[in-house]
């Protein structure tokens, strides 16, 4: 949990969290088949929104495992488990893919 992050109502979703071209161990957090290839802030920003997570980007954010490059990172509403909303921003992603 990022320590200047008091507002305890918000969740962070890095890109890395959804990135199914990461490891586990890069900070992937869900199963390869619940993730998207390269998630972008403005995926995971729409996505948000249409869950109605009121989502704020911040494109200055550095994901700590990788503090040298800055990719940014969404605060989404806390509305369930970390795991449970970033498999729905995930799932909208893949879903809004599909269509294009």
């Amino acid at each position: 949990m990022d320590i200047m992050l008091k507002d305890k109502t918000k969740l962070v979703i890095w890109p890395v969290y959804l990135d199914a071209t990461k490891s586990r161990g890069e900070g992937r957090v869900l199963p390869l088949k619940d993730s998207v290839k390269s998630p972008t802030l403005k995926e995971i920003e729409k996505a948000a929104s249409e869950l109605s997570l009121a989502p704020v980007v911040e494109m200055d954010k550095a994901y700590p495992k990788s503090w040298w490059s800055t990719g940014g990172r969404v605060l989404v509403d806390k509305k369930g488990p970390k795991s449970i909303i970033s498999k729905q921003i995930a799932h909208k992603i893949s879903k809004t893919r599909s269509q294009k």
